[in-house]
């Protein structure tokens, strides 16, 4: 695809906000299991064991059956994914489904089909399956919590999102509750690099230019034309116009994602950690792929204490 047809639109997407707000949402990925057999569960009995929990507005579905919970911005986001979260687990228990945090399905392939079967999902199970067998299973067995921040205007904004990608792959590291051949983080990195982006490709001279670019790499799998194409793109932060989609981290349990949007918020918020861990990271930039793939394997280490949820 083009980069010139593409930059207008990527253009839209690094609008960034016109004020410093400071507002956090959680977006939270749940395994759906049956209680006694462990089976998959069909999106239709989920949706309907939901039923009038105060969480349903907010549940979408992935494609192997995994439940979202895509919840609104509010002052204590991480007391609010607990409560919806409870709520929801009481009604699906009553019908005999369980929700598991865990970022990776430990049931073999052929237990957790593709449910989504919508002309994007085929395609993109199709396209994944020509690179190898990371795609299908990032797809159908694994999980994550995405947190949403804001993305402030002027020169504050471009540090947000350079900061965000360069401590990415050591909060990704200190979060992780996978590592290894298996592990979430990994099953990412070997889907398709054309798409997902864990290197430095997008830190490289102007934001927009440098994701249009990678975007004009990624095979076009949809046909919904160039707008269709970009949500296709999987990097680790998203560029959502007035808000950065954190991507990377693995699935949290609800109970502990506390100390996950303190880490993130202090550093998007806060000008003097920001500039200070800024000053920190830029002469990583040239091995953050080397960083991605040691938080994947377990090795990552955490450059700045300041990014710890206790300091």
């Amino acid at each position: 695809m083009d980069t010139k047809e593409l930059r207008p639109l990527v253009a839209d997407l690094f609008a960034r906000g016109r004020r410093r707000t400071t507002r956090v949402a959680v977006e939270q990925e749940f395994l759906v299991a049956d209680a006694v057999t462990g089976a998959a569960v069909p999106i239709d009995r989920v949706r309907k064991a939901a039923g009038t929990a105060h969480a349903t507005p907010y549940v979408t579905f992935e494609p192997g059956g995994q439940l979202e919970l895509s919840l609104p911005c509010t002052p204590d986001p991480a007391a609010n994914l607990c409560a919806f979260t409870d709520d929801l687990r009481q009604h699906l228990g009553k019908a005999g489904i369980q929700l598991d945090a865990s970022p990776c399905d430990p049931r073999p392939e052929h237990e957790v089909p593709l449910q989504l079967t919508t002309p994007r999902y085929v395609a993109m199970h199709r396209h994944f399956d020509t690179i190898g067998p990371a795609g299908r299973r990032m797809m159908r067995r694994t999980a994550s919590t995405q947190v949403c921040l804001d993305w402030w205007p002027g020169a504050a904004g471009i540090e947000q999102w350079r900061v965000l990608n360069l401590a990415g792959p050591f909060l990704a590291a200190r979060f992780a509750r996978s590592s290894g051949l298996d592990s979430r983080l990994t099953t990412w990195l070997r889907t398709d690099p054309d798409r997902t982006g864990f290197d430095d490709r997008l830190l490289r001279g102007d934001p927009v230019t440098a994701y249009a670019e990678f975007a004009a790499a990624a095979e076009v799998f949809v046909t919904g034309g160039p707008a269709d194409h970009l949500t296709t793109l999987f990097p680790p932060v998203r560029p959502r116009g007035t808000y950065l989609e954190v991507r990377f981290l693995d699935a949290q349990e609800p109970a502990t994602v506390g100390p996950v949007i303190t880490a993130l918020a202090n550093l998007m918020y806060d000008d003097e950690l920001r500039r200070r861990t800024l000053r920190q990271l830029e002469s990583e930039q040239p091995h953050l792929a080397d960083h991605w793939h040691a938080a994947a394997m377990g090795r990552g280490r955490l450059l700045l204490p300041e990014l710890e949820p206790a300091a």
